[in-house]
């Protein structure tokens, strides 16, 4: 399938005055740049699953658990992209409507900016904001790289536009030293392949009304979307009968569990040698706080202090001010898995 390189991206909807609630529907009429990395079972935010319950208005997948983040991220936009226009040079501007692919209808781009370069063409550019310990996620190997879930991002985006560049501006701490600007070019065999998965999702998942399966490596990010979903269940509920394919995987799960125990076993020795040697490298400190090694090493016994509530501490707090009590605590749902494998019958 050859790529047609002239034509121009749709305008679908003016987002300048357009409410949260509504834009979150027009993103349902289609696939954005955000959703493509669900789409390939590479988001580490969602699964596919969670973006397909979401188009369908299942269970939104607006993340209001996350809200501050989000804020956070919406709020140093502009400040960012004003650090961008400084270090490049180059003119940024916005254009506030959700763009529709001519030939592909379900593909959707709102963007954050576009930017002017010097030989007259566009380019996007993209905002981002994270924290100093995840901004090694820029870097593979010594090596500048885009993260793979915002590459996608971008190269959607691109095949929406019809353009052949994007830049990334990412902030990670308090000045404009502490930024990090990427940009990715067009690679059209990247796009095709990802328009034909990005289709079989719409066609074959979406309008079929079939939820996709979890292929996601990340199984807390599975449950999290299983929950969302789920919710609270019933003690009382009837059991569940699996096909053997399912319980194949039960019996898999047992087989890692026991190779689990016995590594565990192996690390319970190594930390109760650990524990002893600590206490014999502590008594030959003697008096002292610090000890230096025959080789140079330098060894510290520091007292940390926590602050920390027992839980006497809190029954005692629950009798004595239950009000207080109610107020500051709060009770969480956990689920854990249990598996009870039947006894052999007697002969």
């Amino acid at each position: 399938m050859a790529q047609d390189t002239a034509y121009q991206p749709l305008v679908l909807v003016d987002t300048a005055q357009l409410s949260r609630p509504d834009w979150l529907e027009y993103r349902r009429k289609g696939l954005g740049g955000s959703d493509a990395a669900a789409v390939l079972n590479i988001s580490p935010f969602r699964t596919a699953r969670d973006l397909y319950y979401d188009k369908l208005g299942i269970v939104t997948a607006d993340d209001q658990a996350n809200w501050v983040a989000l804020e956070v991220g919406n709020l140093l936009e502009p400040l960012v992209a004003r650090i961008f226009a400084e270090k490049t040079g180059l003119k940024i501007y916005q254009r506030k409507c959700m763009f529709q692919h001519p030939h592909y209808p379900w593909m959707l781009a709102d963007l954050d900016y576009l930017v002017e370069l010097p030989d007259g063409t566009t380019a996007i550019l993209e905002i981002k904001t994270t924290n100093y310990n995840a901004k090694d996620k820029w870097w593979y190997n010594g090596e500048e790289i885009v993260p793979v879930y915002y590459e996608t991002q971008g190269r959607h985006y691109m095949a929406v536009m019809n353009l052949n560049r994007v830049y990334y501006c990412c902030l990670y701490g308090n000045n404009e030293d502490e930024t990090i600007i990427r940009r990715i070019d067009r690679d059209m065999s990247y796009e095709l392949e990802l328009i034909a998965l990005e289709q079989d999702f719409w066609e074959s998942h979406v309008l079929a009304k079939r939820p996709p399966p979890y292929w996601e490596d990340d199984g807390k990010l599975i449950l999290e979307s299983l929950q969302r979903v789920r919710g609270q269940t019933a003690a009382n509920t009837v059991p569940a009968v699996f096909t053997e394919a399912q319980s194949a995987r039960v019996e898999r799960y047992l087989e890692v569990q026991a190779e689990k125990n016995l590594r565990d076993d192996e690390v319970k020795r190594l930390k109760a040698e650990m524990r002893r040697l600590k206490a014999l490298i502590v008594a030959d400190m003697g008096k002292s706080c610090s000890a230096v090694t025959a080789d140079g090493c330098t060894v510290d016994w520091k007292a940390s202090h926590t602050p920390k509530m027992y839980k006497d501490d809190l029954m005692r707090l629950k009798e004595m001010h239950p009000d207080i009590y109610k107020e500051y605590t709060t009770i969480s749902e956990s689920y854990r898995l249990c598996v009870s494998v039947p006894k052999p019958e007697a002969a």
